[in-house]
């Protein structure tokens, strides 16, 4: 079952420094780019992942073509694609070994979670960490990041 729980969630906010942001965009109106700079601003590592912008720089950060591209060991995967990509991108997550997957508002398929739950990955599916982090913080489950 996907982490739902507030303990789940603020666990795995702590615990997480680097996310790759499947779906990144370079158009300041999309969510997946204010979800980003809230991200940075946050003190997480971004690696934005979209194959029509690789080798270009989004927010000061160089964009990859897919998680294979990635050098660093990522943490969570923050996806902002259509549901029907999910079963793809864990494919690439359990290839990347990423220790967490983060669907979107509205971004679900169950089968790719348990597929990504079964290869030892965390998952949390439908929610955004732009609305997570602040409200578990004004709970006091997390504090600010230095």
């Amino acid at each position: 079952m996907p982490l739902s729980s507030d303990a789940e969630l603020a666990r795995l906010l702590i615990a997480t420094r680097s996310i790759a942001l499947v779906g990144a965009s370079h158009k300041p109106e999309r969510p997946s780019y204010r979800v980003m700079a809230f991200l940075l601003a946050n003190g997480y590592e971004v690696l934005p992942v979209n194959p029509g912008l690789a080798g270009q720089t989004l927010q000061g950060r160089r964009v990859y073509a897919g998680l294979s591209a990635i050098e660093v060991p990522i943490d969570m995967v923050d996806v902002f694609r259509q549901s029907h990509y999910l079963p793809g991108i864990v494919e690439e997550a359990v290839a990347a070994r990423a220790k967490a997957l983060w669907t979107q508002l509205d971004v679900v398929d169950y089968s790719a979670a348990e597929a990504a739950e079964k290869a030892g990955i965390d998952v949390v599916m439908g929610r955004c960490p732009a609305i997570e982090l602040p409200r578990l913080r004004a709970c006091g489950m997390i504090g600010e990041r230095c």
